[in-house]
């Protein structure tokens, strides 16, 4: 009777054990499900942006012979106000006539005048305020061609049939003839790093929005480090412990989790409605971006206070070291690793936002690059709203390209915080 006890609550036990195993078999088959679709959902995302994006860095570019005829430029010489009102578009004009003689006709030297970009004319201004001994010469020009001629030969497959959208037959043949000749060729996109935005795609690019982000990240540093820094100190080594500070802890981790569209509302009611400050200007977004960034802010950086051992306190204290000698040479010193990282990771999750800062303006067509703090601005992830909103299919590539250009600022920033973390940090 005993061995029969035995022998069934051995089973029993056999059964339970096989239960649990199927189950932790069963559960980590789920956990390396979800990370394997996590993944795939990762690649498919970077696959489908590279895939549409990678486009933009490249632009179709047309070589043109042009004269830079004082009657057709309608100027005697070079100077500011000269090269303010020359017939630029003239030049081009006359260059296309050149290389397509056989085209007569008034509607099809009007197609054919659409083969390069509209800011053809202010290349050639810049190149002549360069090299004003060009008057009256010849040179060679690479134009940036229209965002249709873009767009139709980044689609042309082996079988030369591509996407022509409004490329009419005749034009798609002076297309090849150009392609064949050598004088349409896709030429690495400058303009995209160097202008700021364009209603024309081929012109626009993301240095004004860039610029932007990088005033907007430097005022909201300057102000949430040391106050997010300052408010940690006064919290985890100074406050006493009570329910008012307890109020202010609580208080804290809630606003970390406030939508960021808030802030835009706050920012928009104080800023600028109460203290009348410029719209769409660096300096208001940065101070929105700061209510935002504080609370991540304040809990790294008491996190990283508390990290440092009790020990290293008490021991400074022993040797006769007041309460700010402690926290300012010996606790401080040893948590600023942390500290640094949670404000780089505040500052990574900054430059993403586009919720807040839509709400002060900073959604605004903005052409000029801004020289400071207070002048007109948009910054990169708002500049990506506008130009996937735009109706031109070439935007779809500059959309994409600034993704990507994002995407690398935030991952080489993420990638410095652990860094820098991984090298400052030390184990007790």
């Amino acid at each position: 009777m005993t061995n029969l006890t035995q022998t069934q609550v051995r089973e029993r036990i056999e059964k339970n054990l096989a239960s649990r195993h199927r189950t932790e078999k069963l559960f980590r088959g789920l956990g390396i499900a979800s990370i394997a679709f996590g993944v795939l959902a990762v690649v498919i995302l970077f696959s489908d942006i590279i895939g549409k994006g990678s486009g933009a860095f490249m632009q179709a570019s047309i070589q043109l012979e042009v004269h830079y005829d004082t009657e057709v430029l309608g100027i005697d010489q070079v100077d500011d106000e000269s090269l303010t009102w020359a017939n630029f578009s003239g030049v081009i004009r006359q260059a296309l006539r050149e290389r397509f003689p056989s085209v007569t006709g008034r509607s099809d030297k009007r197609e054919l005048y659409t083969l390069v970009s509209s800011g053809a004319p202010f290349t050639l201004r810049d190149r002549l305020a360069e090299n004003p001994e060009l008057l009256g010469k010849s040179e060679v020009v690479w134009f940036a061609a229209d965002d249709d001629v873009d767009t139709f030969i980044k689609s042309l497959k082996d079988s030369k049939e591509g996407f022509r959208g409004r490329t009419s037959d005749q034009k798609a043949g002076w297309i090849e003839q150009l392609l064949e000749t050598g004088e349409l060729k896709k030429r690495f996109n400058t303009i995209f790093f160097t202008n700021g935005d364009s209603r024309e795609p081929e012109q626009a690019g993301i240095r004004a929005a860039l610029m932007g982000s990088l005033f907007t990240l430097l005022v909201t540093l300057a102000l949430s480090f040391p106050i997010g820094v300052a408010a940690a100190i006064y919290l985890e080594e100074y406050a006493p412990k009570n329910r008012w500070t307890d109020l202010i802890e609580v208080n804290i981790n809630n606003l970390a989790a406030v939508p960021s569209i808030v802030f835009g509302l706050l920012g928009l009611a104080i800023f600028i409605n109460f203290f009348e400050l410029p719209r769409s200007a660096p300096l208001v977004g940065g101070l929105v971006l700061t209510l935002m960034t504080l609370p991540t802010i304040i809990i790294s950086s008491r996190a990283a206070l508390k990290a440092v051992p009790p020990s290293i306190r008490e021991a400074a204290m022993g040797m006769g070291a007041s309460r700010m000698q402690v926290v300012f040479h010996h606790v401080l010193p040893l948590a600023m690793p942390g500290m640094l990282t949670g404000a780089i990771i505040g500052m990574a999750q900054a430059l993403g936002e586009t919720a807040p800062l839509l709400m002060i303006g900073m959604v605004a067509f903005i052409v000029d690059v801004p020289g400071g703090v207070t002048d007109p601005a948009t910054v990169l992830p708002v500049q990506i709203f506008l130009w996937a909103d735009s109706p031109e299919r070439a935007f779809v590539e500059r959309t994409s390209a600034a993704i990507m250009v994002l995407l690398s600022v935030l991952i080489l920033m993420n990638a410095s915080a652990v860094m820098l973390r991984k090298k400052l940090e030390r184990r007790w």
